[in-house]
């Protein structure tokens, strides 16, 4: 799914080793124009360079934060050459890039907000809380694409923010348990634990008791609402082979989503598999086919729509798993 190309850079090893090939979902895969993918690949190292930072377990807090802030410093302040080493240059080549295509730095700068959050290890407090780390931790990720793309109508830019709040909820369920014994981390929001009996130490267990699979299929309700407004996206999508990109992702979600249902996210995960990929490429590709522009006229009826559809999706409303 991804062009190795367009990731390739002298740039040194990531920190936590993890690259485009770990990601649950594609990122610059080959459904792009060969035109956009060099942007989205300096994007993806930016923001690995500043997850790198946030999560490095040798610093402390404040010089996390202190990194952060040379990165957002390094894209708002003019630099002919790039900085001689460290993670400041995934930023200038960044910010060369967006400069060069006529492209602002406001979404690289939003992700670094999430960035600094983690960077102190808050804790999630509410699912209203949670929403807001994900707006700034997700939300940007899929804004970048849309205005890359040229495609940043009200009806795309709900429906995105809708698939990227939902894919970050599902990569935090799926790693609560790798988050609080590796990171210190929670993101399971603390007012449904303590409503349950519980605190944050539960997720050090290896086996989630009954109220805390009720938090976790809590959650998934809450996501299979926004996957029920982020179904609408490829139709939002004018361009044929980013409706064909967000349709894939969407599959890829719903398929997650299901996968996550049956297990024990403290026991283990299995996660998605080279099956789940072939299965979720050809139903999205099949669907972003069958999402021409005549279904941009749908637009206004999905912004009537999704209030209540964010209150609480219908199962029946959900494509059933063919597989």
């Amino acid at each position: 799914m991804f062009s190795k190309a367009s990731f390739e850079t002298n740039e040194r090893p990531l920190l936590t080793g993890k690259t485009q090939y770990n990601e649950n979902f594609p990122v610059g895969s080959f459904l792009l124009s060969k035109k956009v993918r060099p942007l989205i690949g300096a994007f993806y190292r930016f923001a690995r360079t500043a997850d790198d930072i946030a999560d490095d377990p040798v610093l402390d807090s404040s010089t996390k934060l202190a990194q952060l802030d040379k990165l957002d410093q390094t894209l708002q302040e003019p630099q002919e050459h790039p900085p001689a080493a460290g993670g400041t240059r995934a930023a200038w080549h960044l910010k060369q890039r967006l400069q060069h295509s006529g492209f602002t730095v406001c979404q690289p700068r939003a992700l670094l907000l999430a960035f600094r959050r983690d960077a102190v290890n808050a804790d999630t407090q509410s699912w209203a809380d949670l929403l807001d780390y994900c707006s700034l931790s997700a939300n940007p990720v899929g804004r970048f694409l849309l205005e890359i793309h040229h495609e940043t109508t009200h009806a795309a830019l709900m429906a995105s923010d809708a698939l990227c709040t939902a894919l970050q909820v599902l990569n935090h369920l799926q790693d609560c348990h790798k988050d609080y014994t590796a990171l210190n981390r929670v993101y399971v929001p603390a007012d449904w634990l303590a409503a349950e009996g519980l605190d944050r130490r539960i997720l050090g267990e290896r086996r989630a008791p009954p109220g805390l699979l009720r938090i976790f299929n809590h959650t998934l309700d809450k996501v299979e609402a926004l996957l029920t407004v982020a179904r609408h996206l490829p139709a939002a999508i004018a361009y044929r082979r980013f409706r064909l990109e967000a349709a894939v992702i969407v599959a890829l979600a719903l398929r997650l989503m299901r996968r996550l249902r049956r297990q024990d996210m403290l026991a283990h995960f299995n996660g998605l598999k080279s099956w789940d990929w072939i299965v979720a490429t050809t139903m999205g590709v099949a669907a972003g086919l069958r999402g021409n522009m005549q279904n941009r006229a749908a637009g206004p009826a999905i912004l009537m729509c999704s209030a209540a559809e964010l209150k609480g999706a219908v199962a029946s409303d959900i494509e059933e798993d063919l597989f």
